[in-house]
């Protein structure tokens, strides 16, 4: 199998799993309890919790969640019930976010404004107006790979009297989170660590009120803990530090070779200049996407976002560059990283080219 999947899931690190094991297969005790094991796993979960916290803006706290869709369901519904903001304060957001941010944002039943973004898949950030409590947007999509200018929108959102939610769930590590922002939602298995893990960093200053009630073990968040999980997170944060260099320059590399041997007849969905170069979404004229991935079943490859698929709905972020429906329903997202090979994409875009070239035929 050639795996080009990576905004779905990212293959877990040998160091993250090396760091999981010791808690997997003795350190057993609850990290929130107080006899010595349950110190020793406390300590892990602390370590892990500065490993993640070194990729992020200084000034605030890494709280440790189920994943990313539970840190952003806790920061867009805890922003205005809190004693700092108005509570009818409104929400606005792009029309290319994650579900886990639109269908949110749609459940508070707060005033809501939903930027639309540009052919290239970008947003004006000085369409912020006052009014506004939370400003949320991605700092690199999961569907196209364009980078959002957060920076501008944070400031745009702190003029409107708000807080800026930053969704880093495929850009940290990879895209520097500018310090601008308020809040930030990560995911572990995103940066080659395990599933069923993510954070959420909130700025010095800021409470939230409790998503999840029963314990308060993460001050704000309830929940026990699992130190494996976290040490894995950590593991994997500590070697995105490690390795951003050396990754940026390998997806560089990828990207172009994937250009290349894509050749004529395929069209780029989103900026190629504003994106992250591990993602790759393009789109062929007459493209019968599933007799394509019918065709080319040992390839690993998404029509669309992982969290979509299955839906019968054509992508929200591809009709929001102003594709026709025809056009979204002609592409696909190929995406690499640290563990792909030259060989692999080679094989893996040889074997796509050729699949849909007999389609024409």
């Amino acid at each position: 199998m050639i795996y080009l999947d990576y905004q779905a899931t990212t293959p877990l690190a040998p160091e993250a799993l090396r760091a999981m094991l010791p808690w997997l297969e003795q350190g057993h005790a609850n990290p929130h309890s107080a006899h010595r094991a349950g110190r020793q796993a406390r300590a892990a979960v602390e370590v892990a919790r500065d490993q993640v916290a070194a990729l992020l803006p200084p000034g605030g706290r890494v709280v440790f969640t189920s994943g990313a869709t539970e840190a952003l369901n806790w920061a867009i519904k805890g922003v205005g019930m809190d004693a700092g903001k108005s509570a009818g304060g409104g929400i606005v957001t792009t029309a290319i976010e994650h579900a886990a941010v639109l269908d949110t944002a749609h459940a508070t039943g707060r005033p809501l404004t939903i930027l639309p973004v540009d052919s290239d898949g970008l947003i004006a950030p000085e369409t912020v107006r006052e009014g506004t409590g939370l400003v949320a947007a991605m700092l690199v999509n999961n569907e196209i790979g364009t980078v959002q200018p957060v920076a501008a929108l944070a400031r745009a959102a702190h003029l409107a009297g708000a807080w800026m939610l930053c969704d880093a769930v495929q850009g940290y590590g990879r895209i520097a989170i500018p310090d601008d922002v308020d809040l930030v939602a990560l995911s572990a298995h995103k940066i080659h660590g395990p599933k069923g893990i993510g954070a959420l960093w909130i700025r010095d200053g800021i409470t939230l009120p409790p998503l999840l009630h029963g314990g308060d073990q993460e001050g704000g968040r309830s929940g026990t803990l699992s130190p494996a999980l976290c040490a894995g997170f950590g593991a994997a944060a500590k070697l995105m530090a490690a390795r951003q260099d050396a990754d940026s320059a390998h997806v560089a590399h990828l990207w172009a070779l994937a250009i290349e041997r894509l050749g004529p007849g395929w069209t780029i969905n989103g900026s190629t200049e504003r994106r992250y170069h591990g993602n790759l979404n393009i789109r062929r004229d007459g493209l019968d996407v599933a007799r394509l991935m019918s065709d080319c079943r040992d390839i690993a490859f998404s029509a669309g976002s992982a969290c979509a698929s299955g839906s019968g709905r054509p992508s929200h972020v591809l009709t929001a560059l102003g594709l026709t429906d025809a056009q979204v329903k002609s592409s696909i997202r190929l995406g690499f990283g640290r563990c792909t090979t030259e060989a692999e994409l080679t094989q893996g875009i040889d074997q796509l080219v050729d699949a849909a070239g007999a389609q024409r035929r």
